[in-house]
């Protein structure tokens, strides 16, 4: 039988990264860390809702904790003069003591901006769960999402599914929409994938969209070794 895996699962140590970063020197710490980074995750995924914000990366020190957000709105993030980044953190702080109250590590927050946010899946996800909340036409917004999306030079493909009582029928269903190539199975493919869901009045709309951006070969940057310093053969 066929096994789904998650895009990031079949990629990690190969182009992509672990989005948390940190040692544990015992199970307790393991443990520990691990229950701190799901509620870190949570409570920014329902108190981001609307900022359009990516991925959320999370390292940790002897010292401090870091978490990184990507948004493609940084200015909602960061607000005036700093006020909403600051009120943030310290949301974050309190959470962490409630998760972990032995853990005192100095919370940081790093803000980057999206600049393309039709290649980020997780703001794809979103935008579709915006326009379906509104009540707009599934069929319609499915179209304009993925024209959108794969106007952008960087993509090469993308796929997009959604799922649920799609226009208030009574029962459930599936559609899904495709452009370009989308290679889940080709390790060198730089697949961004996200999840979302959409709330409305006659149930939750679930949304999946996967996003291929092009392969990651060796990085070209690396000099090329020159004829003289080449060895000799014979």
């Amino acid at each position: 039988m066929t096994h789904t895996v998650h895009p990031y699962a079949h990629r990690l140590g190969i182009i992509r990264g672990w989005q948390s970063r940190w040692f544990a020197a015992d199970a307790k710490n393991y443990r520990e860390n691990v229950k701190v980074d799901e509620s870190i995750r949570r409570f920014l995924a329902k108190r981001l809702r609307g900022t359009y914000t990516g991925s959320i990366e999370i390292e940790r020190s002897a010292n401090e904790l870091r978490v990184i957000l990507s948004t493609a709105r940084p200015g909602l993030v960061i607000g005036r003069s700093g006020e909403n980044s600051a009120k943030l953190r310290a949301e974050i702080a309190a959470v962490v003591r409630k998760a972990a109250p032995g853990d005192h590590r100095a919370i940081k927050l790093d803000i980057n901006e999206i600049r393309q946010p039709e290649t980020d899946a997780a703001v794809v996800a979103y935008m579709i769960a915006e326009g379906l909340e509104k009540r707009m036409p599934f069929r319609r917004v499915l179209k304009q999402t993925i024209e959108k999306v794969i106007a952008a030079r960087e993509v090469d493909g993308v796929r997009i599914a959604i799922s649920g009582r799609l226009g208030g029928a009574e029962m459930s269903r599936k559609e899904e929409l495709k452009k370009g190539r989308v290679p889940l199975q080709a390790f060198r493919a730089n697949i961004d994938f996200a999840t979302e869901k959409a709330y409305l009045p006659y149930g939750v709309i679930g949304i999946k969209v996967w996003i291929f951006r092009g392969n990651v070969y060796q990085d070209k940057k690396a000099p090329a070794r020159s004829a003289e310093n080449a060895p000799a053969r014979g």
